[in-house]
């Protein structure tokens, strides 16, 4: 209209405010919204930063057995490639063939290993890493509140402890596992197995989520893809230890891969209520054992699986079934539940071992199927687990309240609602039916 007043059109605001007013609006639920996830993670891994920085300044490191890595790959670098001949301060080589490689590394960059400080803030980095893929998992399955994440970091001294003021190689194990299991969600089977492969070849530990992947293989692939992904995982360790095979295979495979190693019952975290004598009874030891493999299959067979579904499919091709493809919450739930089964029936759990459950443990609390189970319990029950393994030396209590915990998260697990029932061949029919219609 001439003469009329033009209008501005309205501006529609930008999708960052948006989110910013829906963050603010929610702001008294943001520790409590999984779809803030992100958000609390991201502030929460920049904190980590200080965090680590203040602890490796501040705190007094320990030597327990980083001289001793030291001492063993030195001896392969000097030209030792027969197993039985490695060995450091605190007894001998009994690490796979990727240990060496990582820790001849950290040799040449921390100065023959003289150079601890470097070491501690290479381990820092390790620990970022870790950190950054464990949070990756759990904002793609959107499972945990967000405040948990503050126990996953930052509360826990053990855990900052193993990583920046020890220097084990169980960390470098773990920050591997995570990062193939990130891959296991996205889809990257191939390279997952290949990744995983090289995180068992620091640290064998690793293995206890070997049943579970293997379930996942079989259910994703089928018997015969399966193999593939197995002769992967088995050519990698061949390559790894391929110079120490060729010197003496027997001694490499007996001390790389020692499953009957004896531990010592003055570092038990979780059998210190029994004496000694029936803690080195290789028939306790069986007993684990059995109990162990006895657990993996009932998971397997009554958890892992739908209600109706042979565990024999399994081995057909995919095409073959009426089951769904595997949900990224089933995957990274059978693979914790594989490491913490393996976890509960310990021959012995060393203070460093903490690290190899510990960040699974929100995940696998809050995915038990026991509601009534609140928040609160939950928490106390990590708080609890956390108390035992700072307990030094540990007692009798703190032993038994780890098991009790132990077998409370487990029976959650166990109580969890199974996964929905296969579908019938009289109602793949009926929907055929009604497709057509």
């Amino acid at each position: 209209m001439a003469g009329g007043v033009r209008r501005k059109p309205a501006v529609s605001p930008s999708p960052l405010w948006g989110k910013i007013h829906a963050v603010w609006k929610d702001k008294h639920l943001v520790l409590f919204k999984t779809e803030y996830t992100f958000l609390v993670v991201s502030v929460l891994w920049f904190l980590e930063i200080g965090i680590n920085f203040w602890v490796i300044q501040r705190v007094a490191y320990t030597e327990i057995d980083w001289k001793a890595y030291m001492d063993e790959v030195e001896g392969v670098i000097n030209g030792t490639y027969d197993y039985t001949q490695l060995k450091g301060d605190t007894g001998p080589l009994v690490y796979p063939a990727g240990f060496v490689y990582v820790f001849t590394a950290l040799y040449y960059i921390t100065n023959h290993g003289t150079n601890i400080r470097l070491g501690q803030y290479i381990f820092a980095v390790f620990y970022l890493i870790t950190l950054l893929l464990v949070f990756r998992i759990y904002n793609r399955t959107k499972k945990v509140p967000p405040y948990v994440f503050f126990f996953v970091c930052c509360a826990s001294y053990r855990i900052h402890s193993i990583f920046v003021l020890r220097l084990f190689n169980d960390p470098v194990a773990m920050m591997l596992l995570f990062a193939s299991i990130n891959l296991f969600i996205d889809g990257y089977w191939t390279v997952g197995c290949g990744l995983y492969s090289l995180a068992v070849s620091v640290k064998m530990n690793v293995l206890l989520f070997a049943p579970g992947l293997l379930f996942l293989l079989l259910w994703e692939f089928g018997l015969m893809r399966t193999i593939p992904n197995l002769s992967l995982c088995a050519g990698i360790q061949l390559l790894l230890g391929l110079p120490f095979l060729l010197e003496n295979p027997v001694g490499y495979v007996s001390r790389a891969f020692d499953l009957g190693r004896q531990f010592l019952f003055k570092w038990t975290v979780n059998w210190r209520f029994l004496p000694e004598w029936l803690f080195l009874n290789r028939y306790f030891h069986l007993a684990l054992l059995a109990a162990h493999l006895l657990a993996l299959l009932l998971f397997a067979l009554t958890r892992w699986k739908r209600p109706g579904q042979s565990v024999f499919e399994l081995l057909k091709e995919p095409s073959k079934r009426k089951v769904p493809a595997q949900k990224k919450l089933q995957i990274v739930l059978v693979l914790f539940t594989s490491n913490f089964i393996g976890m509960c029936f310990s021959r012995s759990l060393h203070y460093q071992f903490y690290v190899w459950y510990f960040h699974t443990l929100p995940y696998l609390l809050w995915s038990g199927g026991v509601k009534k189970l609140a928040h609160l319990l939950r928490v106390l029950i990590l708080g609890l687990i956390e108390l035992s393994w700072n307990t030094y030396p540990s007692t009798n209590s703190s032993s038994a309240s780890l098991h009790i915990c132990h077998l409370i998260v487990l029976l959650c697990l166990w109580l969890a609602p199974p996964l929905p029932a296969a579908p019938s061949e009289a109602q793949e029919h009926t929907a055929d039916k009604d497709k057509r219609h």
